[in-house]
């Protein structure tokens, strides 16, 4: 089938509206032509009824007359077509009057040559077809309870009479005379009812690259406004996506400047510091500098992928066994602050995610507790295993954040109010991605003893099957 929506719907429609009027053509003959025959057994008991009123003599002089049963005659409409019409041929019909004892009183002579003269008679009066001399004829018989006489009228059926076919005829005529008019109909108004995605179309073809506010055509049908809802869904979308990218380069070149402008001042002090103790002491800050810039890049990089979508791979991990490798990873930080880090909760539970990513948001939840704890304080991680979930919750009792900056602990490059502690304002963030990436919630409240911060994420269960 073409693929233009107009020429495809003006197929099925034109196709619909012939099939129906076939239907009706079809059924509207049937139905003339019943019709017909009732008529026609009708006529044949009138003529019957007339036959038994008349007298011996008089049957006797119509036997060898003609009684003319065509339905039509030639020039008997005007303008009329009966060429093809047996009509314009003599169709008689021919009738048998008996006693009570069963004595023809009157026939016509043809039944004789059609073998039809001593043919038995019906016990009740009514209708039957048969077959005479190689064609079919009507009968009817009547039986006249009064004067004791059966009366039984013949008749050739009259196979080709235009009045079943001058109904079909009629109704079908204007059917084509019409057709092609109704299908230049159907053509334009699908054209113009589409006219809407032309308009549409040429809006968005012409459109700026850099335009990304909504589509407007005006007025819009029922049918096509949903198209434009998504278009401009899309484009807001698109919008919201490279506001929030360029967003993100800003702050992140930004967040790079910083590290970067002291990698160059430290660098400078070496070069121009003759003391060896104070110059080891500048390269030392230079490495910090650069390590502080490569993982900030590395975050980027993370934050990157997690934005597109990318579909990881998971498999089913026990959170603590990756609880257990952050905590030796970040073991030399927590020994620094004299900090304690425990590890408490269910060793069975296991989650379907990705070993690396799950990692590294134990690695930041991690790297923030100790950053921002108190030194001598506590880091208390917990995995707890319910029904259909696991929660991770790691607690510090740091001074914690003000009330008013808890909301946006997620906010990319965001730092709270009065952190001393380096660090680029994306831990959270990446944390709150990964989470979402692997369909788990996160919640931030108060940590241990109502002081410092919690870090709640719960991730679905894996079950296993069977």
């Amino acid at each position: 089938m073409s693929a233009s929506i107009r020429r495809r719907l003006a197929l099925l429609v034109l196709s619909s509206i012939v099939l129906i009027w076939g239907i009706a053509l079809v059924s509207s003959y049937r139905q003339a032509k019943n019709e017909v025959g009732e008529w026609e057994e009708a006529r044949l008991a009138e003529l019957a009824q007339m036959l038994a009123l008349l007298d011996q003599r008089n049957l006797t002089v119509l036997a060898n007359a003609r009684i003319d049963v065509r339905e039509e005659e030639k020039g008997g409409e005007p303008g009329a077509n009966d060429s093809d019409d047996d009509d314009t041929l003599p169709r008689d019909a021919l009738f048998q009057v008996r006693s009570a004892n069963g004595t023809v009183l009157a026939g016509s002579p043809q039944l004789r040559a059609l073998q039809a003269w001593d043919l038995p008679v019906p016990r009740v009066s009514g209708t039957e077809d048969m077959t005479l001399g190689g064609q079919i004829w009507h009968t009817f018989t009547l039986r006249d309870t009064v004067l004791g006489h059966t009366v039984r009228v013949f008749e050739p059926a009259n196979t080709r009479s235009d009045l079943v076919s001058g109904v079909a005829s009629r109704i079908a005529r204007p059917t084509l005379i019409a057709l092609p008019v109704l299908a230049l109909l159907v053509w334009f108004s699908i054209g113009w009812s589409l006219a809407p995605l032309k308009t549409l179309s040429r809006v968005i073809r012409v459109r700026d690259i850099n335009r990304l506010e909504p589509v407007d055509i005006g007025r819009a049908p029922t049918e096509v406004r949903p198209l434009v809802d998504a278009i401009n869904l899309v484009l807001s979308r698109l919008r919201h996506s490279i506001e929030r990218e360029r967003a993100f380069t800003a702050d992140a070149a930004h967040e790079l400047k910083t590290p970067l402008a002291a990698i160059k001042v430290q660098a400078q002090l070496a070069l121009a510091e003759s003391d060896p103790s104070l110059q080891q002491l500048a390269m030392e800050r230079v490495v910090q500098g650069v390590d502080r810039s490569a993982r900030l890049a590395e975050q980027l990089l993370l934050l990157a992928r997690l934005d597109v979508h990318e579909r990881i791979p998971t498999a089913p991990l026990k959170l603590t066994v990756v609880a257990k490798d952050a905590l030796l990873a970040n073991e030399h930080n927590a020994e620094q602050k004299n900090i304690r880090v425990t590890l408490t909760g269910d060793p069975h539970a296991e989650i379907k995610a990705e070993p690396v990513l799950i990692g590294i948001l134990l690695d930041n939840l991690l790297d923030n507790a100790i950053k921002y704890g108190s030194a001598g304080g506590t880091v208390e991680v917990d995995v707890q295993h319910t029904t259909d979930r696991v929660q991770l919750t790691m607690r510090d009792d740091g001074p914690g954040v003000a009330p008013d900056d808890l909301a946006r602990l997620t906010n990319r490059f965001f730092r709270a109010t009065g952190t001393q502690s380096p660090g680029s304002g994306l831990g959270l963030s990446i944390v709150a991605r990964i989470a979402e990436h692997f369909d788990a919630t996160m919640n931030i409240n108060t940590g241990i003893g109502g002081r410092g911060l919690a870090v709640e994420v719960s991730f679905p269960a894996y079950i296993k099957a069977g």
